[in-house]
Order: structure tokens, then C-alpha cells, then sequence
């Protein structure tokens, strides 16, 4: 089934369905306190991310609006760059690491554990795609290319088209992940 005929796939989706929220359901995110040091250290990484790209989407922002495209790529190509890392490797770590054990600790939410990997596959496309832009950015405004505009508004899109599957990637991950964490633990060791 393509991603366009696929109710579930992260470009088409407004939320969980119902089947992957039991846990969300028993745990509401009001009651998200007093967490484990795991679910709290997750919410926290998924806020950098948020944070992250709101400071991308602000430098491009001002960008638009001063039209300093030096300032732009002084501060846009380093924040793209740990941005990339930093989201790739926390996507390895669940889904090589956090995702197989979860499946363990509750067999019930497999099948919401594959979509997120679905999503790892979807979110890692966006990716690929800022990688690209932002290295064809790099090399005109590096080369002093008379088409270094163009780059960055094809980066600035590309960074645009990114964030609302990513943020519902986020919000849809963490309905999963942190009830399931709150009530029935992680395994020791």
C-alpha cells in the first residue's frame, strides 16, 4: 500500500487511532509528572527537538526578512547540521535499543511501535532531503554562486516541509512511549 492509500502513514494521519491510545487513555499526558527518569529524559529530547526547529525556522525567519544570506548560512548550516545528527542517532537508539524492549514489556502496542518505526523510515526521508538542500546550500553560498537565493529558499522550504510530520511524529511517539513507561516499567538491565 502506498503512504497515500495508507490512513496511517505519518504524511496522511492527524493522530493515533484509538487501538494504540489505551495506554495514553489510562495516562493522560495532564498526568504526566513525577516521571521516570526515561520518560522524563525522553520529553526532553523531543523538546530540543522542537526547540531546534523553531530556532531553524526563526533563522530562516529573519533571513526572509533582512535578506543576509551570509548571516543565514553562518547560522543555519551548523544548527542543520547537529539538528540531523542529533535526530538520526535518537531515532537509532529507539528503534535498535527502546522499541524491541518495549515490545517485550507490552505485547499489546506492537503494532504502534511498527508505525513509529514507519515513521523513523518517513521522518528519515525529510531528512535525507534537508541533507541535500542544505549541502547544495553550503556549496553556492561557499562558491559564491549566483543562484545562492534560490538555494536557501529551497532550503527554507524543505526545512517547512518538514516540520509538521516530524512534530506529529513527536506528538504520536510520545502517546505511545511514555504511558507505556509510567505503567509497566522497562525491563532491568
Amino acid at each position: 500500500m502506498s503512504d497515500a492509500a495508507d490512513p496511517l502513514a505519518l504524511a496522511a494521519r492527524a493522530g493515533l487511532p484509538a487501538e494504540f491510545l489505551y495506554l495514553r487513555d489510562e495516562l493522560p499526558r495532564d498526568r504526566w509528572t513525577g516521571l521516570h527518569e526515561v520518560a522524563a529524559h525522553w520529553l526532553q529530547m523531543h523538546a530540543s527537538f522542537r526547540n531546534h526547529q523553531a530556532h531553524m525556522n526563526a533563522l530562516v525567519a529573519r533571513w526572509r526578512a533582512d535578506d543576509d544570506l551570509s548571516a543565514l548560512h553562518r547560522q543555519l548550516t551548523p544548527a542543520l547540521q547537529a539538528f540531523l545528527q542529533h535526530l538520526d542517532g535518537h531515532h537509532r537508539v529507539e528503534s535498535g535499543h527502546y522499541f524491541p524492549m518495549m515490545r517485550g514489556v507490552e505485547p499489546r502496542i506492537a503494532a504502534g511501535l511498527d508505525l513509529l518505526d514507519r515513521d523513523h523510515d518517513a521522518v528519515h526521508a525529510h531528512l535525507e532531503a534537508l541533507f541535500r538542500s542544505g549541502l547544495a546550500f553550503h556549496r553556492a553560498v561557499s562558491g559564491s554562486a549566483p543562484d545562492a537565493r534560490d538555494h536557501a529558499a529551497r532550503l527554507a522550504d524543505t526545512l517547512a516541509a518538514a516540520g509538521p510530520p516530524l512534530a506529529r511524529h513527536l506528538d504520536d511517539e510520545e502517546d505511545i512511549v511514555i504511558p507505556l513507561i509510567q505503567l509497566r516499567g522497562l525491563p532491568q538491565g
